[in-house]
């Protein structure tokens, strides 16, 4: 079975977010769905941007408040670039906020970002053979588990 993956972000201003993700990143809009949806193309999967409002519920089976103040989520993005320092100030200039200095590690360098609307992104340049470079074992396709 092949899977399509496709990125949503909520943004509570989606002029600002269509604003901030072409400038950082380079993307470019696909196709609007009225006032309140926007596709952005360019990566290896289809970015949308969701405008909805701070502090409306998330879920109907949620309390949470959307807040769009930095926030942690388990889920983040990583945007593999060519080259980092670039990237940084690209993404700085457009409105991120760089969490701290830029790391080097065996497979490559690393970037911790929050965009403007507090969600987390990565920015990896990968050296070498990447995250083959820490990889102890590859995963067989059919017992791979995450």
């Amino acid at each position: 079975m092949v899977m399509t993956l496709l990125v949503n972000i909520d943004v509570d201003d989606l002029h600002k977010g269509i604003d901030f993700y072409t400038k950082a990143f380079g993307l470019t809009i696909g196709r609007r769905f009225g006032a309140d949806a926007v596709e952005l193309l360019g990566a290896t999967s289809p970015i949308y941007l969701l405008a909805k409002p701070n502090g409306t519920v998330a879920s109907a089976t949620s309390r949470h408040l959307r807040s769009y103040a930095r926030h942690w989520t388990p889920i983040h993005l990583d945007m593999v670039v060519t080259e980092i320092e670039g990237a940084v100030d690209r993404a700085r200039n457009a409105g991120a906020r760089l969490e701290g200095p830029v790391k080097s590690n065996n497979w490559g360098k690393i970037a911790m970002l929050a965009d403007p609307f507090g969600h987390g992104i990565c920015l990896i340049e990968f050296v070498g053979r990447g995250y083959d470079e820490i990889a102890t074992e590859k995963a067989k396709s059919s017992g791979a588990r995450g």
